[in-house]
């Protein structure tokens, strides 16, 4: 059991999310509550992909100043 939330936590590091993110998951992970997991680990997967979608906007707005120049 130790182990696989060592691996879970250094996922979500992996993942990029922050320590009070890491942190939650580690007290929902401990209390046995696997849907409250889940369900924090998809808010956590909705953080990423919003970080993703604005990261592409900015790529996208130095790809027309490229197209411009």
């Amino acid at each position: 059991m130790k182990d696989e939330l060592e691996k879970i936590l250094t996922n979500l590091r992996d993942a990029g999310c922050e320590d009070g993110e890491v942190e939650k998951a580690k007290q929902l992970y401990e209390s046995g509550d696997t849907k409250a997991l889940l369900r924090y680990l998809r808010i956590c997967r909705c953080n990423r992909m919003e970080e993703l979608h604005e990261s592409q906007r900015k790529v996208d707005c130095l790809d027309f100043l490229i197209r411009q120049t």
